[in-house]
């Protein structure tokens, strides 16, 4: 699209992504409309490897559940058995979360908190009416998640570093 209103056009600038100035913090409801046609066709190209990617993904995950699984503090993600999980994500609840992030990025270490707020306390909900401690799982769940590196790529000694470093700062 194309404006000479700076005010719309930074209204549409949010609205594509889901409504918010800001990542993870909406204002007003909108979509996730960032494809444009180049990025369509380098997605096309990278389809006939995606089930491969997923595919190490899941042993990725695998991997790092077998290895926190011991940690009282660590949480690692369920699945069910039934079902075949992608790991887009691979997301931790953990005990002192800002904490352990600080510390895997001192250590040269990505980390990401995908979901910072949850929907009921976000500014495009606020008409529903929903205060802060009215959902308290929802909160606990938004303070202590923490998603850890997945991508297909990694190799094992990677793996192994984070999984180090997450033990030794719960020592």
């Amino acid at each position: 699209m194309a404006t000479s209103d700076d005010a719309l056009a930074e209204r549409l600038r949010r609205l594509r992504l889901h409504g918010g100035a800001k990542q993870y913090h909406h204002d007003e409801v909108g979509t996730n409309s960032r494809l444009d046609s180049l990025q369509a066709a380098v997605l096309l190209a990278k389809l006939p490897h995606l089930a491969a990617w997923s595919a190490r993904r899941r042993e990725h995950a695998a991997y790092y559940s077998r290895a926190l699984a011991g940690l009282p503090q660590v949480k690692p993600p369920a699945v069910d058995p039934a079902n075949e999980h992608i790991f887009h994500q691979y997301t931790l609840r953990v005990e002192r979360r800002d904490e352990l992030q600080a510390h895997l990025k001192a250590k040269g270490i990505g980390s990401a908190v995908y979901y910072p707020v949850p929907l009921h306390l976000q500014n495009c909900f606020s008409h529903l009416g929903y205060a802060p401690g009215r959902l308290p799982e929802s909160e606990r769940a938004c303070r202590e998640v923490l998603s850890l590196p997945v991508y297909p790529e990694l190799a094992r000694e990677q793996l192994d570093y984070v999984i180090e470093t997450i033990r030794g700062f719960y020592r």
